[in-house]
């Protein structure tokens, strides 16, 4: 169980720097990953379990992730006085 965990936050770790959106994508899974792992252990109190109960997490964790997240579809972007594009978040 604790290696899960470990391996987990290690591939959290070497994934990173590749935008906002994939960045909360793939820490959704890290935290859904290690919740299922953790839920999915206690409950089969079996490696299997866990396993598979990671392996959802993480999916359900990611899907979410993305679904709640802004994205640039939703900008309003125009020029200031200074020329420079502006954009917010709406």
């Amino acid at each position: 169980m604790k290696s899960l965990i470990i391996i987990s936050i290690l591939g959290l770790t070497l994934a990173g720097c590749v935008g906002a959106r994939n960045d909360r994508v793939m820490q959704g899974a890290g935290i859904g990953a290690v919740g299922g792992a953790v839920v999915g252990g206690v409950a089969s109190r079996s490696v299997g379990g866990a396993v598979i109960g990671g392996v959802a997490g993480a999916a359900v964790g990611a899907v979410v992730a993305d679904a709640t997240g802004r994205h640039k579809a939703d900008q309003r972007c125009y020029r200031d006085s200074y020329n420079r594009k502006v954009c917010r978040n709406r």
